[in-house]
Order: C-alpha cells, then structure tokens, then sequence
C-alpha cells in the first residue's frame, strides 16, 4: 500500500505583511490577556477567590452527577438536586456580586483565545495530502435501509446511486455484511461503498483493506462519526455519491479490537455493559440509570486494567480506545472530533472513579488521576474473567481476555468528494510558548497543503 507525499517548505512572513497564522496567534494571546485582565480589573485579588468559587461549584455539581448514576433512591434524588443546585447557587452568587459579567467575558475571551490558538498552530506536517483517482468502472454500494430513521429512502439515495453508475445492494436482515462485500470483490468490484451506521462501515471497510479496494461512506446512519472526522456532510448524505465522479483518495487507519475492524472506536466497560442490554436501543436514558449503579458500584462492577508501551492502569471502570486520538473530552468548537485518521496511534481515555471523593477531584481533569488520557500504536485490555464486553462502534460483542487492540497505518483507501465542508484544526492542549513564539515573529508559520486535513 503505497504512501504518497508532498513537499513540505517553511517560509517566514513576508516582509511588513504578517501571515494568517501569526495573526491568528496575536488574537489568542490578546484574548488571553483578556480573561485574565477583566477579574482582575474588576475585583482585584478577590477574582481568586470567585474562581475558587466556581471550581467548588463544579466539584460539587460533579458529586451530584456521580450520585446520580451510580445510586438509587434517596442518594439519587439527592444527586439530582445537587448537580442542578450547585451551578445554579454559583451563578446566583456571581450575579448578587455584580461578577456575572465580568465572568461571563473572561470565559468568552478564554474561549477564542482556544479556538484561535488551535487555529494558528494547526499544522499539515504528517497529514499525507488527497490523491486524484480516476472515477471507478464497477463501484458498489451496499445501503442499510433501517439505518438513521430510513435516511435511504428520505433522500432517494439507491435511485441517486444506480444513476450514478454504482450497483446498488439493499441490506435484508439476517444477511451476512462480510459475505457480500467479498463477493462484490470477486465479482469485480473497484470501488466498496457502505449507506449506512459506523458498525457496517467497519465491516466492509475491513473487507476493502484486505483487497486493497478503494472504499467510500455515504452518511446514511444516526451519528457518522467517521464521515464526520473524513469532512463529508452528515446533513446531506446524497453529496457523499459525488466521490465516485469526482472524487480524491485519501490513505487513513483502521483500529483492530482483537481480529474485530474498528473505524471509530473500541469502548469497554461500564458503556459496552450497558449497551448489552436488550433494552438500550429503544430506551437508552432509562436503561442506562436502571442498570449503571450495578455497574458502577455493585459487586460485579468492571475492573480494567490497561497496558500502552510502558504506561499502564487498573481499576477502570470504562475504557474507549479510538481509532486516532480524540481532542479533548471537553472541545466547544469540535466536540468528540479527530484532529486526523492518519497519525497510525491509538487514542485511550480510561475513566476511574470509585467514590464520592474522586468524582469531585474529576474537575482537576487529567491531573485527577480519575482519568488516564494516552496515545499508543498498541493498547493491551485486561478484566478479571475469561470474556470482557466490547462496543465496537457500537455494536456489543464478547472477546477473550486479554484483549490486544492496535493500529494499522494506512490500512483503507478512502475515496471523498473533491469538494466537501469539514476542515480539520488542531486539538489538544495548546502550546502556549510555541504560540508565543510565532504571535512575536520568532516562529515560521507552517505552510499548510491547502486541503481540509483528515
């Protein structure tokens, strides 16, 4: 499978013309500056103080949530007071004390600060560009009719597709995904294409790598993350079919849970439990309460263990291993997105937290040490029994412990529209003294492909 480059230069700003990047990068650290000079300015010292306040508000709102979920009856009606009770007591106080305002500006002026950082370091190094391919001869779609509320007959997609030249399969049930892919293989398919959720993409995706066919979603399920982090269009599923008249090709990851294929993520645990529940799918809020204090506190509550490299941790109660790294749990601007598809590591977000006092000390993050936040090519999943419940793009299996869950590079050919909305921009923490450097000129902007990065 071969690997395709560009030339990657570094240039500095033009003469008496600051590029986009350093621009961006002087806004960030202006509203930087502003988030913290406005309490300040306001209040003096005493601003330390109402940010005690709020982190205290957090922490208490975190108590409630966690009494919520992982209690019943009295506990939980207490939770459920508490977690609506300790924000709205915090704002209440900020208002009385006229710093509504004030706190309201900073938090808006942090918030662009993040987003414009993001946006000034957002670098192309390592993101291989799109390739032009040729439209394919004999591409075939296989659509999943009941996926996303009938989302393939809403927007007509086998009439749009067969008149695009593709061969069109409607998925029955009880028919074998995996089968039909590979016969479409043998039969002479050049181009696999899914209309339907993330767990039949994976399937067929899996499929097209081993043949190494190219392969194209058409976002026709409930969520699309994978469509999502590839830049297509959630809302219009139809633009997808462009791919295959005027389409570019993009080499991306695919996960591996064990043998089972994985385009977005590998969850075990407390989620893959509650999902196992016949229930879930047409209650999910109700199912997840009645059977999450059980898994959370009960006696066969879940105990993971994780090895990556030379990192490790025990005593998770939930486990996701991604397909690429996730930004930030907490991301306003992308939230639950992939800064690329391409970085041949796993992402892994462990959550660990037994009591009362480590749901509280939850608002210190990472810090906390109730969450373990890592990337690795390779992530080794243990459990106490024999068989540990998986999600896989969520869909629920079992698979002998230990699990081995790892990265294959480059694995899928994926075939997008030339012309489709996502973009890609930075994630993570940001780097405050790289920003600096490039904000005061000292730092070369990168030179970016001029292509949404994946």
């Amino acid at each position: 499978m071969g690997r395709h480059r560009g030339s990657r230069t570094s240039a500095k700003p033009a003469a008496g013309a600051p590029s986009g990047s350093v621009v961006r990068a002087r806004v960030a650290l202006l509203a930087l500056l502003g988030s913290v000079l406005v309490p300040l300015v306001v209040a003096g010292l005493r601003s330390v103080l109402w940010v005690l306040v709020g982190l205290a508000g957090l922490a208490l709102a975190a108590v409630g949530v966690w009494w919520t979920l992982a209690h019943t009856g009295v506990l939980r009606a207490v939770g459920v007071v508490l977690s609506v009770a300790a924000p709205l007591t915090v704002l209440a106080l900020f208002a009385s004390s006229g710093m509504l305002g004030p706190a309201c500006l900073s938090l808006a002026l942090w918030a662009l600060a993040v987003a414009s950082a993001h946006s000034a370091l957002a670098p192309s190094h390592g993101t291989r560009p799109p390739k032009a391919v040729e439209a394919p001869r004999r591409p075939w779609i296989l659509m999943n009719p009941r996926s996303g509320g009938g989302k393939v007959d809403r927007f007509h997609l086998a009439d749009k597709a067969r008149a695009a030249g593709a061969r069109v399969v409607l998925l029955d049930a009880g028919q074998d995904v995996v089968d039909l892919a590979r016969a479409a293989v043998a039969e002479g398919a050049d181009l696999l294409a899914v209309a339907g959720g993330d767990g039949t993409q994976a399937l067929v995706a899996e499929v097209a790598a081993d043949h190494d066919v190219p392969f194209a979603v058409i976002p026709a399920g409930t969520r699309n993350h994978f469509a999502l982090d590839l830049g297509l269009d959630r809302e219009d599923p139809a633009a997808s079919l462009e791919a295959l008249t005027d389409g570019e090709e993009l080499r991306v990851d695919l996960g591996f849970a064990a043998d089972r294929v994985f385009v977005n993520n590998a969850s075990f645990g407390t989620y893959a439990s509650v999902v196992a529940d016949p229930a879930y799918r047409d209650a999910k809020a109700r199912t997840a309460l009645q059977t999450l204090p059980e898994l959370l506190t009960g006696k066969d509550a879940p105990a993971l263990r994780m090895r990556a490299g030379r990192s490790g941790a025990g005593g998770l109660q939930a486990l996701l291993v991604s397909n690429n790294p996730y930004r930030r749990a907490v991301d306003s601007t992308h939230p639950g997105r992939r800064e690329r598809l391409d970085s041949g590591r796993l992402g892994v977000l462990g959550v660990r937290v037994g009591n009362t006092a480590q749901a509280a000390r939850l608002v210190r993050g990472p810090r906390s040490g109730s969450v373990i936040r890592l990337s690795a090519e390779q992530v080794v999943v243990e459990a106490d029994s024999d068989a540990v419940a998986v999600g896989i793009d969520g869909e629920y299996v079992m698979l002998p412990a230990p699990v081995v869950c790892r990265s294959a590079p480059a694995a899928l050919r994926v075939v997008v529209p030339r012309h489709r909305p996502g973009t890609g921009a930075s994630g993570g923490p940001v780097d405050w003294p790289r920003l600096a450097r490039l904000g005061l000129g000292r730092l070369a902007p990168h030179r970016r492909w001029g292509v949404p990065a994946t």
